[in-house]
């Protein structure tokens, strides 16, 4: 189950910690949004440094589908709806300014300019009802036809300019002048003192966590306002290429890109620890569409899902002023993490951006949401099961199609042996 874009680029390798720095900025997390953010605030002239549990790119930047776009599913309509076609117009532009960053990097990143399009196999409606808020906020957006799909849609929207891009060929745009230490995970946090495994620390005036799930349980109530999903991910050969990026409207939904002489298809998405068809799911569109195909590879990957389909990016909590966060990305990590990026490296240097309050993580948790991850957890905490979860001590259930034991409550999972594989967990199972 490796990486499909391991079998094309090799990232460099990085020391661990020694010795003890100082710098005006940590980043716990050498994934794309910890990488990006410092990329953002060294160009913004701030000394920073990067410390990474294991190696950098090999959480979930590994295993994405690399689609960078403005629109998420259809999800305008639904933050129009909760929160004002004023917060909707403002998160749209949020988007739009992290995807004209990215074509602002330089570098061979296999960069690609093309039309997305968003459709729906049974519901033209919610198109519609979504078209309507993206041209009243200003939204280029039009109708247009699916005719590269195999099968017949109710209806697709056109989303032009938008990009596809390598992830790991990106990653290495971006560190050759960062300070990044490998196998150096964070113990603890005093304040503005961080000490590692190793026993070194780092003094740093701000301090963002970008671990994908927060690891910091006293703090932001994440573990409330967050859970996990996994999505199954196979690589193509042998299919007609696609000159457009495709995703469907409905949760858990197909999505296409073509990715060189590969077609990667997207489906069976379902929340960490629960039932669900794994790969089967993509099989079953690759079989019956396109019967001369060659499944080459296979990846799933793991979303951190907010209550209400916003990330949560900013000061971690309101007694904590040093620390900082971005996480909950929804399944669309590569577009929020340079989001991330440019919201902190605004607020650090004093020039916050117009659209910061719109992912503040202090808003309202009270969403529908909250009351299905209260439920989660509570029923998952009492089943008298073992093997149990060491974050906070939920049963863990077997996935059959990963060979791994995965945390229904907040989405760590762990090898059959009981290796540490996703968190929010911090460390292996305990044995016996």
């Amino acid at each position: 189950m490796d990486s499909f874009w391991t079998k094309s680029v090799t990232l460099p390798s990085f020391p661990a910690m020694k010795h003890d720095i100082r710098a005006d900025v940590l980043i716990i997390g050498g994934g794309l949004t910890g990488l990006l953010c410092a990329y953002q605030l060294q160009r913004a002239g701030l000394d920073v440094v990067v410390v990474e549990a294991n190696t950098i790119g090999s959480g979930v930047t590994g295993r994405t589908t690399a689609k960078i776009t403005t629109q998420h599913g259809a999800c305008y309509h639904i933050v129009a709806k909760r929160y004002g076609m004023h917060v909707a117009r403002q998160y749209y532009e949020a988007n739009r300014e992290a995807l004209e960053a990215y074509n602002a990097i330089e570098g061979d990143l296999d960069l690609k300019t093309c039309d997305g399009v968003l459709f729906s196999r049974t519901h033209r409606e919610v198109l519609e009802i979504e078209r309507n808020v993206l041209c009243a906020i200003g939204a280029k957006v039009e109708w247009t036809d699916a005719a590269e799909l195999p099968f017949s849609v109710a209806g697709a929207l056109r989303i032009p300019h938008q990009v596809q891009v390598h992830p790991l060929k990106l990653l290495n745009a971006v560190i050759p002048t960062l300070k990044i230490y490998e196998h150096t995970r964070v113990r603890e946090i005093r304040g503005n003192i961080v000490t590692t495994d190793n026993g070194t620390t780092v003094t740093a005036e701000s301090i963002i966590v970008a671990t994908h799930f927060p690891f910091l349980n006293r703090h932001g109530a994440y573990f409330l306002k967050l859970y996990q999903h996994r999505a199954y991910a196979l690589a193509v050969a042998n299919t007609p290429p696609l000159e457009r990026m495709y995703w469907e409207e409905k949760d858990n939904g197909l999505t296409f890109r073509q990715c060189g002489d590969h077609l990667l298809v997207v489906g069976g998405g379902h929340r960490t620890g629960k039932p669900g068809l794994g790969w089967k799911a993509a099989e079953q569109v690759v079989r019956h569409y396109y019967p001369d195909a060659r499944i080459t590879a296979r990846f799933a990957t793991q979303d951190c899902m907010s209550l209400d389909g916003i990330p949560y990016i900013g000061r971690y909590a309101k007694h904590s002023p040093q620390l900082y966060v971005a996480t909950g990305f929804n399944g669309w990590g590569m577009t929020s993490s340079m989001t991330a990026a440019l919201l902190l490296t605004g607020e650090l240097i004093g020039k916050p951006k117009p659209w910061t309050s719109v992912f503040a993580p202090d808003r309202t948790i009270w969403h529908r949401q909250l009351a299905t991850n209260v439920g989660e957890t509570l029923k998952t905490m009492v089943t008298p099961t073992v093997p149990r979860c060491p974050h906070l001590g939920c049963a863990l259930k077997w996935n059959a199609a990963e060979r791994s034991w995965d945390c229904p409550c907040h989405g760590s999972r762990f090898s059959e042996n009981g290796k540490l594989r996703n968190g929010p967990a911090t460390g292996d199972l305990k044995k016996g």
